[in-house]
């Protein structure tokens, strides 16, 4: 998933702002709005995607920008005189884990998305400067594949240690906005930026034609809640654990996060017992909890032999499950598979795909078939992981032939020719895509 824009690349003014934030990290900064004109507008509507589904107001891209340059100066005025008034949000459910449960998506109107995406632009001048290196979601120039690649080098820099896997219940639908505001204002003090994130955040979310507000929560989908939580979570949990909890610990301490996923590692474990005791209080102090099936503490060290007594637990972060096994050379080295329920998810959405496209052709089916593959491939291909990607594509491979065998009622297909047709319409074989060697480079 692609993070908020890089300001370095639109205009020397939010550079400055960069630079002004970095030169001083105490101060709140007070004049930022004046950054947000045509020209950002402009940019803001370049990098909004659009193929999203229309918000309440029914309007698409296409339509947005029949009319762009009065549109933008419209919205411009707008947002400048504080007569902007932020639309409710249209949700959506979509699946979620294996499928039977589902994630509640928000879906901002397309002009609010470009609204949201020219704030976001100049809040990230400013917080980019005091983002900690352990956090790598939706962050300019950073991704998952690097936040994997560091964890790999910590766990095996510690011999594995003690992880405690982190799962923040319902993150998005508990976050506080009063304590947002008060974060916020330790480094934003601009009346119009300040007030257009409190309407976003009051805006409340109209589903089946009732619509509700909440004092908590920031819809997910909205251009601006990836930044809103990175802004969140940096107080509640990167700053105390880089500044309060590491110093103190009597082993190495890590902590990796991307958005609102984290596992902390140690080398000690009364250390990791420490602070998964003093952790949910921490949580608590600003409205958040753990999920208490999915947060768990973990032996994970190095095993010094292959019998199943010594063999160490297990863990999930990012889609990949982590855990201990055995390079050529006969030495313990962490691997990443693809998680079940990962796995799972992916099999089913191929199976979906091919029963609701079977009447399709050939040809056809094989463009889309090898697009999901190669995606596949581009997320799951790390360093080991080469004998699920050959599961998935069997997988691949068995639903297309069942669904193949199903266009009609007198329709047989023998394995031997379905063998016979890939063989004309091939899939693309697995490939390794991310080497471990590269991907735990620092960003």
């Amino acid at each position: 998933m692609a993070g908020t824009p890089s300001s370095e690349a639109i205009s020397p003014r939010l550079q400055r702002v960069a630079e002004l934030a970095r030169e001083m990290p105490q101060t709140a900064l007070t004049t930022l709005a004046h950054h947000i004109d045509f020209d950002l507008l402009l940019e803001a509507y370049r990098r909004t995607r659009k193929d999203g589904a229309p918000g309440v107001d029914g309007q698409t891209a296409r339509e947005y920008a029949d009319s762009l340059d009065e549109n933008l100066r419209d919205l411009l005025d707008r947002a400048k005189s504080v007569t902007y008034r932020a639309p409710p949000v249209r949700r959506v459910h979509i699946p979620k884990g294996d499928g039977r449960k589902t994630r509640p998506i928000g879906i901002p109107t397309f002009e609010d998305k470009v609204l949201q995406r020219a704030v976001a632009m100049v809040l990230e001048a400013v917080y980019e400067q005091d983002f900690r290196d352990c956090s790598y979601g939706f962050r300019p120039r950073r991704s998952a594949h690097q936040a994997l690649g560091i964890l790999w080098k910590r766990l095996m820099g510690v011999g594995g240690g003690w992880v405690l896997e982190l799962d923040i219940e319902d993150f998005f639908g508990s976050l506080d906005h009063q304590r947002l505001r008060e974060i916020l204002r330790q480094r934003v003090r601009d009346g119009v930026l300040l007030r257009l994130i409190g309407k976003w955040l009051r805006a409340g979310v109209l589903e089946d034609g009732s619509l509700t507000r909440s004092e908590a929560g920031t819809p997910q989908g909205g251009v601006i809640s990836p930044l809103l939580a990175n802004v969140y979570l940096h107080e509640v949990l990167d700053v105390w654990f880089e500044d309060v909890v590491r110093p103190r610990m009597r082993g190495a301490a890590y902590l990796v996060r991307f958005a609102d996923d984290a596992v902390l590692v140690f080398a000690c474990e009364d250390d990791a017992r420490r602070v998964a005791e003093v952790l949910p209080k921490r949580l608590a102090k600003y409205g958040l909890k753990l999920h208490p099936e999915k947060t768990r503490l973990v032996a994970f060290g190095r095993p010094r032999s292959r019998s199943r007594e010594d063999r160490p637990g297990t863990f999930d972060f990012l889609g990949f499950t982590h855990y201990w096994g055995w390079s050529r050379r006969r030495r313990p080295v962490v691997r990443r598979k693809t998680a079940r329920d990962r796995f799972t998810r992916s099999v089913r959405s191929i199976s979906r795909w091919c029963r609701a496209n079977r009447h399709r052709s050939l040809r056809e089916q094989q463009r889309v078939l090898g697009q999901k593959l190669r995606g596949h491939y581009a997320y799951y291909g790390l360093t080991g992981n080469a004998p699920d990607l050959s599961r998935y594509l069997h997988a691949v491979r068995r639903i297309w032939h069942k669904w193949l065998a199903r266009r009609s009622n007198s329709a047989r297909m023998p394995w031997e020719r379905f063998v016979r047709l890939t063989e004309r319409y091939p899939l693309p074989p697995p490939r390794v895509v991310h080497s471990i060697y590269s991907t735990a480079a620092s960003p």
